[in-house]
């Protein structure tokens, strides 16, 4: 299979009974986890060269924070660790 086809399939929805209400709501999902909305919505006007880097830097720094508190939240939740508040 190629890498394009498993896009396709990734983004298929198959309608069961012909109720395309729960269908609609998967694609819905599917499509604003993959930020298509925001991308469409974005690029209907053109974007200054300095807003797009301002736009890129405060991504990137929102993911390295994002992955900095994941990680964070993990380790907390570890429950084999020892108790730091023994009495």
């Amino acid at each position: 299979m190629s890498s394009n086809h498993l896009r396709f399939l990734a983004k298929t929805v198959l309608v069961r009974n012909n109720q395309i209400e729960p269908a609609y709501r998967i694609l819905d999902g599917i499509l604003k986890r993959e930020q298509f909305f925001s991308d469409v919505k974005r690029k209907e006007r053109f974007e200054k060269p300095f807003l797009k880097r301002s736009r890129l830097s405060y991504e990137r720094a929102r993911r390295i924070y994002d992955s900095e508190m994941q990680r964070k939240i993990e380790f907390v939740m570890r429950k084999n660790r020892p108790d730091p508040f023994l009495r």
